[in-house]
């Protein structure tokens, strides 16, 4: 009796569940050794980004220059501007410096513009340290190009002006003011309160603009910007005075609000003369020059 032939049936289903069964243990052995290599599988979170250096600043990064701005080819008023930079409290502090200051230096009676024209950037420098009974570390004296320069780095400012200038309101409301106008309103020289007056529009005007700028854009450009700068100055600021304080000036443009403000030299008139007040005075070195480093330097939040 001859016998029956299988089914084809009988025959595929074995054969499909073999090759079934040896993809699953090739497979499953491949993903094991891929997973132990880790190459797949593990934590499938991104790394974080790595965290940005933190410029740890202290009050050894204080410093104090002297700027004046001076366009000898024409007679535009001098101007006088001590700024205080205290990086670590995220500060800068301006205080316009009348042209007819006076007092006493070497036992001879002299004013800022006197001490200025009879000494150049030195003799002012001398000058600011017996007023004020401090050190100024460096000054930078400005012609109208390096003025307009640095103002154009900051970008301008929006700022109220009162004065009949030809030009600008004048009715005291705020105006946005270019680099050009900036120049022609602190070299101003009919303001009702003369050169106090003008002293108070420098550093007020200085102030409002730095707070009204982009720290991040001026601290990405800050190389850039202080090479152009001092190129152009006749400063004895050096690049290592620079190197050695870029961090700290980076992290206070960076990470500071506000950082700018200034102050009004208090004193009174003597005829053609002003004489500054001695509490102003004393306050402000209590309160700008007097730091204890014994605390230690703590990391910027």
């Amino acid at each position: 009796m001859a016998k029956k032939k299988k089914k084809a049936g009988s025959i595929a289903v074995p054969y499909l569940i073999t090759i079934f069964i040896g993809i699953l243990v090739i497979g499953g052995g491949t993903l094991l050794m891929l997973k132990h290599w880790g190459i797949i599988g593990g934590d499938k979170t991104l790394p974080e980004p790595p965290k940005r250096p933190v410029a740890i600043a202290s009050y050894e990064d204080n410093h104090t220059i002297l700027f004046i701005l001076d366009e000898p080819e024409n007679k535009y008023s001098k101007t006088f501007m001590l700024m205080r930079s205290i990086p670590k409290e995220k500060r800068l502090v301006f205080v316009g410096i009348p042209t007819n200051t006076i007092a006493i230096v070497k036992d001879t009676q002299h004013s800022m513009l006197s001490a200025y024209e009879s000494g150049g950037a030195s003799g002012a420098v001398e000058f600011t340290e017996s007023v004020f009974d401090i050190d100024v570390d460096r000054y930078m004296k400005l012609d109208s190009a390096a003025f307009v320069k640095i103002c154009d780095i900051l970008g301008g400012v929006t700022y109220p002006v009162a004065e009949d200038i030809a030009g600008f309101n004048g009715d005291g409301s705020e105006q946005y003011l270019n680099s050009e106008q900036i120049f022609k309103l602190i070299t101003y020289s009919l303001y009702g309160d003369g050169e106090v007056e003008r002293a108070y529009v420098a550093s007020s005007v200085f102030s409002s603009m730095i707070n009204q700028t982009s720290g991040l854009r001026v601290s990405d450009n800050l190389d850039s910007s202080f090479n152009t700068v001092v190129n152009m100055a006749d400063t004895d600021i050096t690049a290592v005075d620079y190197r050695n304080r870029k961090a700290a000036i980076k992290s206070m443009l960076e990470r500071g609000k506000s950082i700018a403000s200034f102050l009004i030299l208090s004193g009174e008139n003597a005829y053609e003369d002003f004489i500054p007040d001695e509490d102003f005075l004393n306050g402000f070195r209590e309160k700008y020059f007097s730091y204890d480093e014994s605390s230690g330097d703590e990391e910027d939040e």
